[in-house]
């Protein structure tokens, strides 16, 4: 089992920059892969950002660029610095982690996080 809590949301000017932290606990082969997932109202989620740990990554397209995922092995805590922030961010970030290291196939996480709210203002 793998716990995962989220923190760093909040409001945001467009522009701006937010990182949010993700931080497992309980079985740490559990969080093998660890990712950031979004959901905005009426949409489906969407993943944002995906990475190994041995610190391959993936994006979203809508990200690239702007968006960077590592993680901390040692704490067993992902992050997710989001730069050049637009009104179309605005979402629930959710973090997942999975104890299936490869994502190559796709990442189906086992383990979500609460969400954290991120909100980017015109």
């Amino acid at each position: 089992q793998v716990q995962l809590v989220e923190s760093g949301g909040g409001l945001v000017q467009a522009g701006g920059s937010l990182r949010l932290s993700c931080a497992a606990s309980g079985s740490i082969f559990g969080a093998n892969t660890m990712g950031w997932y979004r959901q905005a109202p009426g949409k489906q989620r969407e993943l944002v950002a995906v990475m190994s740990r041995g610190g391959s990554t993936r994006y979203a397209d809508s990200v690239k660029g702007r968006f960077t995922i590592s993680r901390d092995n040692a704490k067993n805590t992902a992050y997710l610095q989001m730069n050049s922030l637009k009104p179309e961010d605005t979402a629930v970030y959710y973090c997942a982690a999975d104890p299936n290291p490869y994502y190559s196939a796709g990442f189906y996480p086992d383990y979500w996080g609460q969400g954290t709210q991120v909100t980017v203002s015109s």
